[in-house]
């Protein structure tokens, strides 16, 4: 029989180890949602491909706004097949807290949002940047320039704020940004 001393320590290190576990979403969900707990948020955007535009509240401080995010829905939608799917309301939550990190309030230049599968496939018959299985077409995922902000830096600070992935494409001038597990290119 172990000593009671023996117990707690390995109660203890069991218990140190299950919290390192869970400490990249920890980590990942306070970052995102405690410096914007307590405020409304919003985002402008303007679609490059279809030159429409959306501001938009979105969440009222306690809660994501329903119909708001199904204006969203309609709005990042995939443009070439008009089909629509629900938008992960943790990008739109990372995209408000870049915003915030940069300090700069203009819109977001949308290059893409949601694809279909079929979108998918055609983009990666053109181009080995389209991933097969993009989260694209999973609503979480997109595609942004923000106004009157330098790309690059986008960059590092969505590297910086470690809350999904993050791509830079310089050449087309924007980012990438999911809510997939934390990496980037």
């Amino acid at each position: 029989m172990q000593s009671s001393s023996v117990q707690h320590s390995k109660r203890r290190f069991f218990t140190g180890i299950a919290g390192a576990l869970s400490l990249p979403y920890a980590a990942n969900t306070l970052a995102l949602s405690s410096p914007i707990k307590q405020q409304a948020r919003s985002l402008s955007f303007y679609h490059t491909h279809t030159s429409k535009r959306l501001d938009i509240v979105y969440h009222d401080g306690s809660n994501h706004l329903p119909l708001a995010l199904q204006q969203v829905n309609l709005f990042l939608g995939d443009f070439r097949t008009g089909e629509v799917h629900d938008i992960d309301p943790r990008l739109l939550d990372l995209l408000y807290l870049l915003q915030q990190k940069s300090g700069i309030e203009n819109h977001f230049e949308v290059i893409s949002g949601y694809r279909s599968p079929k979108t998918n496939a055609q983009l990666r018959n053109k181009s080995k940047g389209v991933a097969k299985r993009s989260l694209h077409m999973q609503g979480k995922a997109i595609d942004v320039r923000l106004a009157g902000a330098r790309t690059k830096n986008l960059q590092e600070l969505a590297i910086n704020m470690k809350l999904g992935g993050v791509g830079y494409y310089s050449r087309s001038n924007f980012i990438h940004l999911d809510t997939g597990r934390v990496r980037f290119w």
